[in-house]
């Protein structure tokens, strides 16, 4: 079975081809490399797929319409997973057009191909952050989300709106999936675990938003795959119609969406707290005032996942923080005890 992976040198799309290749699967990677943070990362994560014989890269910005037709009319992948995307809500806040140019433009051309050329299964990224200024906790998959608290955000439910119109019209099963602050092992450096880990080493202040009254349901990355790949093989079929207009979770058409979170929120000063027993350091804090775009409380209602797939997230906090700083001291050569350069 060929599968093609967007965003393939980037942390999700990284593990999740790494886990198929394992699978036995084969897959085309897509990936534009871009430098919104250290291409040198992206690279490492190459490499380590190159190894896998199965493996095949593209260097294409799925933005690049008619790069994107040639990669679906010469490799015809059978399932895609679309990981590509802008990522990061604050990012969003000073550089908007990034955001409607990949997130918009690039997923209706990852939609076109999937239309044109007989995919049986579409699975894409969308994000917790869809849930915007919700209050009922933990969020639900039949919960509205019309309130966004950032671009980013709004981008990621035009995404979901965009996938029910294509399963709807043309037949296309679409599977949406968001993820809830994902950790782990080749993180991005933009995410906070990866920067307090930097910061603590180098023994500067790190940045704690809304003074650390922050709460997160941290989903370890292996988790996260996990459920990925079990989506990826469960094809949506169309509720009935009068069912199927219920809520926001079901549909007439080939169409689901899915929360991939740990269910088991963590307070942010109890993850440093982890995070300073494995690094033997203390962090000093730079406390600060809630970020424009950011929600002071995150938690996923995982039953749909679990009653579809037979699968819930389930990583300790403590034990996913152990191993993405035993990754990271080995990564950037960093002892115990040193600091980061």
């Amino acid at each position: 079975m060929m599968i093609a992976v967007t965003g393939a040198a980037g942390f999700i799309g990284f593990h999740v081809a790494r886990r198929l290749l394992e699978n036995g699967a084969d897959v085309i990677g897509v990936d534009n490399l871009n430098d919104y943070y250290d291409p040198s990362l992206k690279e490492a994560r190459l490499d380590l797929l190159r190894k896998y014989p199965k493996f095949q890269f593209r260097r294409l910005d799925v933005v690049d319409r008619e790069g994107m037709q040639r990669l679906f009319a010469d490799d015809k992948p059978r399932r895609m997973i679309h990981l590509a995307a802008q990522a990061g809500v604050r990012h969003s806040i000073d550089h908007p057009h990034d955001y409607t140019s990949s997130n918009i433009e690039g997923f209706l051309n990852v939609l076109e191909g999937c239309r044109h050329y007989g995919v049986e299964h579409l699975v894409y990224a969308s994000s917790s952050s869809v849930y915007g200024a919700n209050m009922r906790q933990p969020f639900s998959e039949h919960d509205n989300v019309d309130h966004p608290v950032s671009l980013y955000a709004a981008t990621k439910k035009a995404n979901e709106l965009m996938a029910h119109v294509y399963a709807h019209l043309y037949r296309v099963p679409v599977t949406g999936l968001r993820f809830f602050t994902v950790y782990g092992p080749w993180g991005r450096p933009d995410m906070a675990l990866f920067k307090f880990t930097r910061g603590i080493l180098a023994g500067e202040p790190i940045p704690v938003f809304n003074n650390g009254d922050m709460i997160r349901d941290f989903t370890y990355i292996d988790d996260v795959v996990e459920g990925v790949v079990r989506v990826l093989d469960e094809i949506p079929r169309p509720h009935p119609e009068r069912e199927g207009l219920k809520d926001p979770a079901t549909s007439d058409a080939p169409y689901r969406i899915y929360n991939i979170g740990n269910n088991e929120p963590v307070r942010l000063m109890d993850c440093i707290a982890v995070l300073e027993r494995e690094l033997g350091m203390k962090a000093k804090l730079d406390l600060l005032p809630m970020q424009p775009g950011d929600v002071p409380s995150t938690m996923a209602d995982v039953k749909d996942l679990s009653d579809a797939v037979g699968f819930r997230p389930h990583t300790p906090i403590e034990i996913g923080i152990a191993r993405f700083v035993e990754w990271y001291r080995a990564f950037y050569r960093v002892g115990a005890g040193a600091a980061a350069e």
